[in-house]
């Protein structure tokens, strides 16, 4: 059964159908790690393939039973789930477990009967022909060969608590009880279990019981070109798809979600036959898409126009059928929907036939499968459709979706907001009332689509299908000021600087919503407007899922600030399509800060092209990213030609002696940088000398880490000629390596004649009480040095103590 279930994937196609085995490609999965957790030799986020889920890195809770995947709609959870049924039916991996049931989160909330687990599992997944009791007593004593999955916990509608406990595996209770209470391992403890989410419904009393945390951050740039190849295998097809995206880096920089990659390849006729007018928004995209499906159900003469007023207008209101069930369904959190249900909607037959309803999978033998929209995007959009185009919507409904009640806000605003609409006599099953019921992030996808179909760029195409244009440029009207309004809103939340301070302000997860939202508008001037009053001087933007498709909102909005600004988006997903759109910004960043953020070469070399002509970017953090000896002529040429640039760290990346020697060439020039981090990287004795030799005669470096870089007492000779000379260090951080007491006894001389140098960091380097003599030696004859680290090397307690007291300034 889930061998037939997981074969083909239907997921986000309604008119064919696809073999999972022949298009599956391999998503980004970084497990979670602490943050604030790491030393200075952190490296990113350990990636995984599909076969190592359940591997023993990256745990976070060792009694917790459930693995949690978390990723933005569209990013391929679902897909995933179903290649993972794959591969243990196909006996190919996962043959530890001897059994797997499959669940959906937004079928199983339309299970209002209680439940047990034995109903749960005979009833709704599998049912054993004979002998229930005794299948049913092998799953209780080996729970650890179990897997359980499910799939959308952000489309399960009950919010998530440990609060009630449930431990019998045959008493009956709610849907919600019995899931809650098979997470937190009060039922079938040990059995494996698998939950797939977005990050926003993830609350922190969730993951106390995950095991493990996962983030799936979609196709890596070679991903999206792998899956393209996989689906297009005509002579030339895909290498011409492929140039087409490259030469629009807006739509590539789309395709780092697998949901794009899949329209993408849907309309690929139509992207490879407009001449180069590309789409650039979400929103473009889902109207090619939409035309794409209603092309397909037209006469063939129709392919001609496009999507023109004509095509729309004939087919508006099968759409506006089609968009109000999905707003019906986002107020309602329902996402599958039964024949009575698409009756009451007035959906026929035709209508399902266009293909953006397809059948969910079911388990319950002899039903009839319900439908769902190809995906939860494509209900937002349809919703989205409706809120522009339908006379049921009045334009002052609209404020319900640009309020900043969203995910990372208190509950408490949410909570006052649902009474105070209660209080004013909203009528059920109204616009306004299904807005205020609708799961915060399914509400920030819709607004995003309704701020892109009431744009410019799209209004004269909807002005044709509407009857009344007044209402049509009401609601354009409303949707502008709300989203202004809440714009203002959120900037007058921040709190001001502390005197003598630059003001630094860490962005709620509403205000990257609203800035896809104005970039959806294409509106310059909204834009400008936007951050007229944005007075920041740090603008932070971690652990926020931004991805390419965000770096390019946040250019088209950045790049109107009046002031410069340190631009932080440590962990997250930018990517080299990522960095790429940012660059329209980059003249407004004074720094710009990328860790964790899968960058490589080729990302960079972009980067800093364009960055030599930037006058006020004067620091850049790219540590624990992908970057290799390729990208060092390219920061070389920026350190020469930049003479205000004051920071560059590379910690944790790949960069060798030769790229080191590269970097040295670039020092040489630079007469102005103050901040050079390379620790974690492998540039040896080699890449040590060469870097020493650039320093020597350096007059505004003050901090050089070169720790874990396989230095030993070679590379620590160069370095201790450098302090001879250098004046202006005054940090030197070496730990992780094994320099040695050679390499020590050299330093000491160097330090002998250093009048600059107040911390010099040794910690971990075999170094023993030969080593430490050479340094007390040293420390006589210099009054500069205020630190002196040692820990972990080679030292007896009874040397330790010793040399603790001789002088204060050795840390041991």
């Amino acid at each position: 059964m889930v061998s037939a279930q997981s074969r083909f994937l239907s997921t986000y196609d309604g008119t064919e159908s696809l073999c999972l085995e022949e298009i599956y490609t391999e998503n980004v999965l970084e497990i979670r790690t602490e943050a604030g957790m790491a030393g200075p030799l952190q490296q990113s986020p350990a990636t995984l393939g599909l076969e190592e889920l359940f591997s023993t890195r990256g745990h976070l809770n060792e009694d917790a039973d459930t693995v949690l995947v978390v990723g933005e709609a569209g990013s391929g959870k679902s897909t995933l789930l179903q290649q993972l049924h794959l591969l243990w039916a196909s006996g190919r991996a996962f043959q530890e477990f001897i059994f797997v049931f499959p669940f959906s989160c937004r079928q199983l909330q339309c299970l209002a009967k209680p439940l047990s687990v034995w109903t749960l599992l005979f009833e709704h997944c599998c049912w054993p022909d004979l002998g229930q009791q005794d299948v049913f007593q092998v799953l209780l004593d080996h729970p650890e060969r179990i897997l359980l999955t499910f799939d959308g916990f952000d489309e399960f509608r009950f919010r998530f608590t440990d609060r009630d406990r449930h431990c019998c595996p045959t008493a009956p209770t709610s849907v919600q009880s019995l899931l809650f209470n098979l997470l937190q391992g009060n039922l079938l403890k040990n059995a494996r279990k698998v939950l797939t989410s977005r990050p926003d419904a993830v609350s922190a009393s969730l993951r106390k019981h995950v095991r493990t945390e996962l983030n799936l951050k979609g196709f890596s740039e070679e991903g999206i070109e792998l899956y393209l190849r996989k689906r297009h295998r005509e002579p030339g097809e895909a290498e011409r798809l492929i140039c087409c995206l490259r030469a629009t880096s807006a739509l590539h920089s789309l395709c780092h979600l697998p949901v794009f990659s899949w329209m993408v390849s849907k309309c690929h006729r139509e992207l490879l036959l407009q001449g180069g007018v590309s789409p650039k928004t979400t929103t473009d995209m889902y109207l090619l898409i939409l035309q794409h499906f209603l092309l397909h159900a037209s006469p063939p003469d129709s392919a001609a126009h496009g999507l023109g007023a004509g095509l729309l207008r004939g087919s508006l209101l099968t759409l506006l059928h089609l968009g109000r069930l999905a707003l019906w369904g986002l107020g309602t959190c329902c996402y599958v929907f039964s024949p009575r249900q698409l009756q009451a909607a007035h959906v026929d037959s035709e209508e399902v036939s266009l293909g953006f309803l397809v059948r969910a999978k079911t388990v319950v033998p002899g039903s009839t499968a319900p439908l769902e929209f190809l995906h939860i995007t494509f209900q937002c959009f349809f919703a989205a459709f409706y809120l522009a185009l339908s006379a049921d919507t009045p334009p002052s409904s609209l404020r319900h979706l640009f309020n900043c009640h969203g995910p990372g806000c208190s509950p408490l605003a949410g909570v006052l907001s649902k009474l105070r609409m209660r209080d004013s006599g909203c009528k059920e099953g109204s616009v306004a009332a299904l807005l205020q019921g609708a799961e915060p992030h399914n509400l920030q996808i819709t607004a995003a689509f309704l701020a892109g179909l009431l744009s410019q760029e799209h209004r004269g195409l909807l002005a044709e299908c509407q009857v009344f244009e007044k209402a049509l440029l009401w609601r354009q009207a409303c949707t502008r000021r709300c989203l202004a309004r809440s714009l203002r809103k959120h900037f007058r939340s921040i709190p001001p600087a502390v005197p003598g301070e630059a003001k630094s302000v860490h962005a709620m997860p509403s205000f990257i919503w609203l800035i896809r939202s104005l970039y959806e508008m294409q509106e310059e001037r909204l834009a400008r407007e936007a951050v007229r009053r944005l007075d920041v001087g740090h603008l932070k933007l971690t652990f926020c899922s931004v991805g390419p498709a965000e770096c390019a909102a946040l250019a088209f909005v950045l790049r109107h600030l009046r002031q410069p600004v340190a631009l932080q988006l440590d962990h997250n997903s930018v990517g080299d399509m990522g960095v790429e759109q940012l660059l329209p910004c980059l003249g407004v960043c004074k720094a710009l800060y990328l860790r964790d953020n899968n960058v490589s070469d080729r990302g960079i070399c972009k980067l800093t092209e364009h960055a030599v002509r930037c006058e006020q970017l004067q620091k850049l953090a790219l540590f624990n990213n992908k970057l290799t000896d390729g990208c060092a002529h390219s920061m070389a040429k920026l350190l020469a030609c930049k003479q205000n640039f004051l920071a560059l760290r590379l910690g944790n990346n790949h960069i060798t002696a030769a790229g080191a020697e590269v970097l040295a060439q670039g020092l040489r020039a630079n007469a102005s940088l103050q901040f050079l981090g390379l620790w974690g990287n492998k540039v040896g004795d080699r890449g040590a000398q060469a870097l020493a030799e650039a320093l020597g005669d350096h007059r505004s470096l003050r901090w050089l880490s070169l720790v874990g870089n396989d230095i030993g007492s070679v590379g620590a000779q160069a370095l201790a000629l450098m302090l001879e000379k250098n004046m202006a260090l005054e940090e030197l951080c070496l730990e992780e390596n094994h320099v040695q007491d050679e390499g020590v006894c050299c330093l000491a001389k160097g330090l002998e004649k250093n009048s600059s140098l107040k911390v010099l960091k040794l910690s971990n380097n075999g170094i023993t009480s030969l080593g430490a003599e050479a340094l007390l030696q040293a420390l006589e004859k210099n009054d500069t040095i205020l630190e002196v680290w040692l820990r972990g090397n080679t030292f007896s307690p009874e040397e330790t103590e010793k040399l603790s007291h001789r002088d204060t300034r050795l840390l041991l």
